[in-house]
């Protein structure tokens, strides 16, 4: 197969290139930086030097090269974004999730691509009620923090215009990566946190992540260009864990100090409410869809493992 990788050079895109050339497929990847095109290529794709936001080049793009997929993993996440204003530091990604995505979709519809898959993510959309793991069904968050209404905006953005695409549209709900090139890798942002002793438990450390280690994520993304039905599927790993869990795991796990336990009062002005959420209140993600269309065996089932085994 013919694969048209937009955001090529990307945390996922990096590990989800290669797997595809060992596949098989003839790939192109798009990138803005003539230095990350020599990596595309020493991959064994083709590197395809753009700016996702110019409508004419990714025309031009696809024209050219005919694809039979296109795979949408188009992010801008500085390395130092904090998380405190999720909107300002996302503000690039968003409008890659908005308009990007309706330029390539667009791209799809002109040169008659039979088959788009997007990037989605799963770590923080859900209502905050019912039981603490959710489902493709369920509900997304209504009522955002203010500072994260656009990127939740966007998310919805992209799972709803590849739904209503006139092509088999798959959207990949990621969990929160972790592995090599991610800021839950060796010299990741979040890895400094935990070492510097800067990672606390907030409150009562309650809220659900659903993590994917980063070769997992390549792997079944692959299945999934590859094949399988339209439609929406959450790309995690199956061991959902509230944060009183993971975060002592993760200092054990590389050596650094025991977190701090904090009250959320005193660190909402530091942190602000979307990490206060993160921390507190936000569900998990079952993956049973996706393991039930695919045959998707997950290096590692559990991030338990992948953090003592998987952080690069």
């Amino acid at each position: 197969m013919r694969v048209f990788v937009a955001g090529a050079t990307g945390a996922i895109g990096q590990r989800l290139v290669p797997a595809l050339v060992a596949r098989g497929h003839t790939v192109a990847g798009t990138t803005r930086s003539a230095a990350k095109a020599g990596r595309l290529e020493g991959a064994g794709a083709r590197a395809v030097g753009l700016d996702a936001l110019d409508a004419a080049a990714v025309h031009a793009a696809v024209e050219e090269f005919k694809p039979d997929v296109i795979v949408h993993q188009l992010t801008a996440i500085a390395p130092d974004a904090t998380l405190r204003r999720i909107d300002r530091d996302f503000a690039e990604t968003n409008r890659l999730r908005t308009r990007g995505t309706d330029i390539l979709l667009a791209a799809a519809r002109a040169f008659g691509v039979p088959r788009f898959v997007a990037q989605s993510f799963a770590g923080w959309p859900f209502a905050a009620t019912g039981g603490p793991v959710k489902t493709e069904a369920d509900p997304l968050e209504p009522n955002p923090p203010a500072s994260a209404r656009e990127t939740l905006s966007a998310i919805r953005h992209v799972e709803d215009a590849v739904a209503m695409a006139p092509m088999d549209g798959l959207v990949l709900r990621y969990g929160a990566f972790y592995g090599p090139g991610t800021s839950l890798g060796r010299g990741g942002a979040i890895l400094e946190l935990a070492q510097r002793r800067q990672m606390p438990v907030v409150g009562g450390g309650g809220g659900i992540w659903s993590f994917i280690h980063i070769d997992d994520a390549a792997a079944l993304t692959v299945l999934a260009v590859e094949g399988g039905a339209p439609g929406l599927y959450q790309v995690v790993d199956d061991d959902p864990a509230p944060v009183r869990e993971w975060v002592p795991y993760l200092a054990k796990a590389v050596g650094a100090p025991e977190p701090r336990h904090l009250p959320a009062w005193l660190v909402r002005p530091m942190l602000g409410e979307y990490l206060i959420r993160s921390m507190t209140r936000i569900r998990g993600a079952s993956n049973a869809k996706a393991k039930a269309e695919w045959d998707w065996q997950l290096r590692y089932p559990s991030w338990r493992e992948g953090f003592r085994h998987g952080l690069g």
